[in-house]
């Protein structure tokens, strides 16, 4: 069994094995974008954190899910809030899959249901 060895430290006292393979300089350039990213905005602490869960759903970062979630907790999120950023982030991947399968059926030229317009205006000037 190999034997598991600690990741070379950079500026920063942890380095996750995710990160070992990252050049050191990069490293810390990711670290400090990263710490500026959080730093007091318009936006406050647990607002940015309740983004950040939503992206980590939609990246399906399972690390960054667990640790922004801890954050988010600690930043004074109610469950309530955690809840409706996740439903945000479910609406926006929808999304995402509707406005792909609308293309499709503008390309195929479907139109399983009656009545319904597949793309607006720029669809009906393609038909013609």
């Amino acid at each position: 069994m190999p034997q598991k060895t600690k990741p070379p430290r950079g500026k920063n006292k942890f380095i996750p094995a995710s990160l070992s393979m990252v050049e050191p300089k990069l490293r810390d350039i990711y670290y400090e974008f990263y710490k500026e990213a959080y730093r007091p905005t318009s936006l406050d602490f647990k607002t940015k954190e309740l983004i950040s869960i939503a992206a980590s759903l939609l990246a399906k970062c399972e690390g960054c899910l667990e640790g922004h979630i801890k954050k988010a907790l600690q930043g004074g999120a109610t469950k309530h809030e955690i809840s409706d950023a996740i439903a945000i982030a479910i609406g926006i991947n929808a999304a995402a899959v509707i406005d792909q399968t609308d293309k499709v059926a503008i390309t195929l030229g479907l139109d399983h249901f009656e009545g319904l317009r597949h793309g607006g205006a720029n669809a009906q000037e393609k038909k013609n």
